[in-house]
């Protein structure tokens, strides 16, 4: 899990990054809460995010937004972020050119951040959201929505209530093919306190099922 600096748009940005054995293996790029808020890539279920995917067989990285940690710049209410987010996956696609496939994990306002780039990257073939923040931010912008992915959410969060996802899902439009998949998980808070295991469970549940059907 060695240490990395990419250089970003608002200069460095501090990050972690695990490569795997298997050159062609999937690359994926974990994003962090609310700088605002003390979210880092040291979130306890960011780090277990990294090593979950680590587990999967993924190439992947999670890094501290600008601002953040070591990394530097001001916190730019997401739009900066989105070119943070955007030049660790430039990062990590140069360091994998064998890789076929990408995914984005995001959690909370990492959520948020992940399905923008999500939008703009069409190499993204599946995505993780904890905690989406559809209450706080217009989620209209998934117009049609281009790869299959997974919303995890607490049903006890009072930040972002797990209703304002399903309302701003009903309203997105999806590609042909692309299935848009939910799990609830009983009595968590919108950072998964305490409900870490039955999370990670979730997310490792769908992404054997996705390997799984990619044959």
């Amino acid at each position: 899990m060695p240490e990395v600096i990419i250089n970003g748009p608002s200069g460095r940005m501090e990050a972690r990054y695990h490569v795997s054995k298997n050159k062609q293996a999937p690359i994926a790029l974990i994003l962090h809460p609310y700088p605002q808020f003390g979210g880092t890539m040291n979130h306890p279920l960011v780090y277990e995010l990294y090593h979950l995917f680590v587990k999967q067989g993924f190439s992947v990285m999670r890094f501290n937004f600008r601002g953040s940690g070591k990394s530097q710049g001001v916190f730019d209410h997401g739009i900066g972020e989105l070119s943070d987010a955007a030049s660790a996956l430039d990062w990590m696609q140069a360091m994998n050119p064998e890789s076929k496939t990408c995914w984005i994990c995001g959690l909370t306002f990492g959520a948020y951040v992940g399905m923008q780039l999500l939008m703009r990257r069409p190499e993204v073939e599946g995505f993780i959201s904890l905690g989406a923040p559809a209450n706080l931010y217009d989620f209209s912008f998934l117009a049609p929505c281009p790869s299959s992915g997974l919303f995890v959410h607490g049903d006890n969060d009072r930040i972002a209530p797990h209703k304002d996802v399903f309302t701003a899902l009903e309203k997105v439009k999806t590609q042909k093919g692309v299935v848009l998949d939910t799990e609830i998980i009983p009595d968590a808070n919108h950072f998964f306190d305490n409900k870490h295991a039955e999370a990670l469970a979730a997310v490792e549940n769908y992404l054997n099922i996705r390997a799984m059907a990619a044959g």
